[in-house]
Protein backbone atom coordinates (compact mmCIF):
# COMPACT_ATOMS: atom_id res chain seq x y z
CA UNK A 1 0.00 0.00 0.00
CA UNK A 2 1.42 3.25 -0.76
CA UNK A 3 0.38 6.30 0.76
CA UNK A 4 -0.33 9.46 -0.80
CA UNK A 5 1.63 12.08 -0.59
CA UNK A 6 -2.49 14.40 0.49
CA UNK A 7 -2.53 11.94 3.41
CA UNK A 8 0.63 13.16 4.93
CA UNK A 9 0.44 16.37 3.98
CA UNK A 10 -3.38 16.13 6.26
CA UNK A 11 -1.56 13.82 8.68
CA UNK A 12 1.16 16.21 9.03
CA UNK A 13 -1.24 19.39 9.46
CA UNK A 14 -3.23 17.98 12.06
CA UNK A 15 0.02 16.60 13.76
CA UNK A 16 1.21 20.13 14.04
CA UNK A 17 -1.80 22.03 15.35
CA UNK A 18 -2.04 19.30 18.51
CA UNK A 19 1.59 18.79 19.14
CA UNK A 20 3.53 20.68 20.47
CA UNK A 21 7.35 20.73 22.59
CA UNK A 22 7.94 21.95 25.81
CA UNK A 23 10.40 24.31 27.20
CA UNK A 24 10.34 25.64 29.84
CA UNK A 25 6.73 25.93 30.13
CA UNK A 26 6.77 27.25 26.70
CA UNK A 27 4.55 25.79 23.98
CA UNK A 28 5.83 25.26 20.57
CA UNK A 29 3.43 23.79 18.06
CA UNK A 30 5.41 21.40 15.55
CA UNK A 31 3.87 23.50 12.37
CA UNK A 32 5.31 26.37 14.26
CA UNK A 33 9.06 24.54 14.81
CA UNK A 34 8.49 22.96 11.24
CA UNK A 35 8.67 19.76 12.74
CA UNK A 36 5.55 18.11 11.94
CA UNK A 37 6.21 17.39 8.51
CA UNK A 38 9.32 15.36 8.37
CA UNK A 39 7.13 13.68 11.84
CA UNK A 40 4.68 13.19 9.88
CA UNK A 41 6.76 10.91 6.88
CA UNK A 42 7.98 9.13 9.52
CA UNK A 43 5.16 8.19 10.95
CA UNK A 44 3.28 7.45 7.91
CA UNK A 45 6.11 4.80 7.28
CA UNK A 46 4.97 3.14 10.55
CA UNK A 47 1.78 3.13 9.31
CA UNK A 48 2.16 1.82 5.73
CA UNK A 49 3.79 -1.32 7.66
CA UNK A 50 1.03 -1.34 9.67
CA UNK A 51 3.20 -0.71 13.13
CA UNK A 52 0.90 1.64 14.93
CA UNK A 53 2.06 1.08 18.09
CA UNK A 54 2.52 3.03 21.22
CA UNK A 55 5.99 1.72 21.33
CA UNK A 56 7.09 2.01 17.82
CA UNK A 57 5.88 5.47 17.95
CA UNK A 58 7.80 5.95 21.03
CA UNK A 59 10.75 5.05 18.82
CA UNK A 60 10.51 6.53 16.09
CA UNK A 61 10.18 9.81 18.34
CA UNK A 62 13.19 9.06 19.80
CA UNK A 63 15.43 8.29 17.16
CA UNK A 64 13.70 12.24 15.66
CA UNK A 65 16.58 14.63 16.55
CA UNK A 66 15.75 18.09 16.83
CA UNK A 67 18.49 20.73 17.00
CA UNK A 68 18.69 22.95 19.32
CA UNK A 69 21.36 26.11 20.36
CA UNK A 70 21.67 26.84 16.66
CA UNK A 71 22.51 23.36 16.20
CA UNK A 72 24.91 23.11 19.10
CA UNK A 73 23.07 20.11 20.26
CA UNK A 74 20.30 17.64 19.53
CA UNK A 75 17.79 16.63 21.26
CA UNK A 76 15.21 13.27 21.10
CA UNK A 77 11.42 14.90 19.89
CA UNK A 78 10.14 12.28 22.82
CA UNK A 79 12.21 14.11 25.28
CA UNK A 80 10.54 17.75 24.35
CA UNK A 81 6.69 16.38 24.35
CA UNK A 82 4.92 16.34 27.03
CA UNK A 83 2.77 12.71 27.96
CA UNK A 84 -0.43 14.38 26.71
CA UNK A 85 0.93 15.86 23.97
CA UNK A 86 2.06 12.06 23.10
CA UNK A 87 -1.64 10.27 23.90
CA UNK A 88 -3.16 13.60 21.51
CA UNK A 89 -0.48 12.55 18.74
CA UNK A 90 -2.04 8.69 19.12
CA UNK A 91 -5.00 10.01 18.69
CA UNK A 92 -4.26 11.74 15.98
CA UNK A 93 -2.21 8.30 14.26
CA UNK A 94 -5.37 6.12 15.08
CA UNK A 95 -8.02 8.83 13.40
CA UNK A 96 -5.71 8.93 10.01
CA UNK A 97 -5.06 5.11 10.36
CA UNK A 98 -8.90 4.49 9.89
CA UNK A 99 -8.50 6.69 6.66
CA UNK A 100 -5.83 4.20 5.14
Amino acid sequence: MAISTEFIENLAADIGNKVYIDIAKWHLYLNDAHLHSPLAEKLAALMEDNDLSESSVKAAMASFQVPVGGGKAKLPLSDLVPSQCFRDLMDVLEEHQQDL
